[in-house]
């Protein structure tokens, strides 16, 4: 067969959903397929995914419905997924518990603090670029030994969402450089390598996955996996990575200055740097290849906040919201919101911040309230952003990427509040057609210079409402530590505390 028929196939394990691309070698699109699946939250701070059930399970159904429409050889398939997240499992590969979920899930807020004293901010940054957030793995495995010792004595493995697939595809026990950054206290992205007795100190006796760059390959098909996916046996199953960065590659930000927003459940803010810097509210990490870096953050939650106004609003339609929020002017009619409602990643890292509304009124209707939590958001951005300039980091271009670009009024809100030029792809299928370039890439069909990002518009900012955001964002600074002390109060006893 003619080799511009050959095919690769990218699939991101996603929050709420999963997705897949088919591709040919170029970037060329065949099909795309997506398969919803439910987060557990089985107590406040606890968030968790069934691997079998919904990482694997939306994998098998996705590679189904691609390989069903393949018009040619598939010679390739790299995974990401939501990150970092911890999956233990015991010696046969078989989990022992859900998998523990990235900075969303904060049951670890006493190892933070503990491990944050014990190793020392200054420490800790001189060694991972991090100081202990929620987004932490290190204090998560610590949580686990401590906690359910019943899990940690049967761990074998640790597994992210794409080195759990990758593992069944291949029986391979790896991690890309760039997850295992996130693994702090364990993982030092300067030495590239993990710290041995910071890896004893949280996880003793844990044995740790090889260390591998994203388009290296994990390994091949094996025969059972071919019979279980319909995969042909021996293709290369590319070592993959975060889902939020392998996006971020999915639309040409590879190169230093390049920012990448992305608009999905939470808010990612990735900036490639072309040296390694650091800051204590934000992730400094190792890059997708060898010699890179990036520094980024992420809120905790941002399109989450506009499902639950949805669910409790009775299920209107996000059109009907948009239509509403977009009659509104800038700044809400007076309202403003901090949109801490699953805690905060950064630059705050505080997992008992709360979310606030301040402002309402018995006539404050819904579209202001939609609207609010947009421009929460993009608060929330713009205060990620200044610690990313604090770092050193200069943002040259913007490029926008998510389910959020969708509509257009949040990204205008967006680059209003921010005062920035974004740029909207062609097209934006997110993660897994990041997936798909870096499976082209462990074929030999490309290289890391290569982007299949196309330019379908700008976004510019409006110079009239940049005076009122000015102010309005002062005001958002101002407004979480004036509630700081409620919030805690709150999240206590929401948490089982024994607050007065």
């Amino acid at each position: 067969m003619a080799k511009d028929k050959r095919l690769v196939i990218g699939i991101d394990i996603g929050t709420g959903s999963s997705k897949g691309v088919l591709s040919r070698l170029d970037g060329k699109v065949i099909a795309t397929a997506e398969q919803q699946h439910r987060t557990s939250m089985p107590k406040p701070g606890h968030v968790e995914h069934d691997a079998d059930q919904v990482w694997w399970a939306d994998f098998l159904a996705l590679a189904a419905d691609l390989l069903h429409r393949a018009d040619g050889p598939v010679v390739g398939v790299t995974v990401s997924g939501i990150g970092p997240c911890s999956l233990f499992c015991d010696a046969d590969g078989r989990p022992l518990r859900p998998a523990i979920l990235y900075g969303v899930d904060t049951r670890a807020h006493q190892e933070v603090a503990e491990l944050n004293q014990q190793l020392g901010q200054a420490a800790l940054l001189e060694r991972c670029g991090n100081v202990l957030t929620s987004q932490s793995q290190g204090p998560k495995l610590l949580w686990t030994m401590r906690n359910e010792p019943w899990v940690w004595e049967k761990a074998r493995y640790v597994f992210m969402a794409q080195t759990y697939i990758a593992f069944k595809l291949t029986g391979s026990y790896v991690l890309d450089h760039l997850s295992a950054s996130m693994f702090d206290p364990m993982y030092s992205p300067q030495t590239q390598d993990w710290i041995p007795e910071w890896c004893e100190l949280v996880a003793p006796g844990l044995p740790l996955p090889q260390l591998r760059y994203s388009n290296e390959v994990a390994g091949r098909i094996t025969a059972e996996a071919a019979r279980l996916t319909g995969l042909p046996e021996g293709i290369p199953v590319g070592v993959g990575t975060t889902d939020a960065y392998s996006e971020a590659l999915s639309v040409g930000v590879k190169d230093p200055g390049d920012v990448m927003l992305m608009y999905g459940s939470t808010i990612v803010a990735e900036m490639i740097a072309g040296r390694f810097m650091a800051h204590p509210n934000l992730w400094a990490i190792s890059g997708l290849y060898r010699g890179t870096f990036a520094l980024a953050g992420g809120l905790s939650a941002s399109g989450a906040l506009t499902a639950w106004l949805r669910e409790i609003a009775g299920g209107v339609e996000y059109a009907v919201l948009t239509e509403e929020a977009g009659d509104v002017p800038a700044g809400s009619n007076g309202l403003l919101a901090l949109p801490y409602f699953a805690g905060e990643r950064t630059p705050i890292s505080d997992p008992k911040a709360r979310g606030v509304i301040a402002g309402l009124t018995l006539s404050s209707t819904r579209g202001e309230l939609y609207r609010a939590l947009l421009e929460a958001t993009a608060y929330g951005t713009r205060h990620l952003l200044a610690a990313i300039e604090e770092a050193g980091g200069r943002g040259t271009r913007y490029v926008a990427v998510g389910g959020g670009t969708k509509g257009g009024l949040w990204t205008r809100i967006m680059s209003d509040v921010c005062g920035i030029e974004q740029v909207l792809p062609k097209l934006a299928i997110g993660a897994s057609y990041g997936d798909a370039l870096i499976a082209a890439q462990t074929v030999g069909e490309a290289d890391e210079s290569t982007s299949w990002m196309k330019v379908s518009a700008h976004v510019q900012p409006d110079e009239e409402n940049r005076a009122l955001y000015d102010d309005f964002f002062g005001r958002y600074q101002q407004l979480y530590p004036a509630t700081r002390d409620i919030a805690h109060f709150l999240a206590d006893h929401q948490l089982g505390g024994t607050a007065p």
